[in-house]
């Protein structure tokens, strides 16, 4: 049986992944993944704050100035 990203065992055919989705809806079964992120989702989320938190605020406005000009670039 083949394994889905997070290791969880997925049948291999669509009809057995299609039989099994209904089952997981109807509630016959429960569904086996487990909803955590992985350890490297849980440190991206904290970057980008602790980033900020660093920065002075000289520095974070020049970085915005820089991002606003890229995106409003024609």
């Amino acid at each position: 049986m083949p394994k889905g990203p997070r290791g969880e065992k997925r049948p291999a055919d669509a009809i057995g992944r299609a039989i099994k989705i209904a089952k997981i809806a109807t509630g016959e079964i429960e569904d086996e993944r487990d909803e955590l992120k992985s350890a490297a989702a849980q440190l991206g989320s904290k970057g980008g704050k602790k980033r900020a938190e660093n920065l002075s605020p000289e520095q974070r406005k020049e970085i915005a100035q820089k991002a606003a000009a890229k995106r409003w670039k024609k």
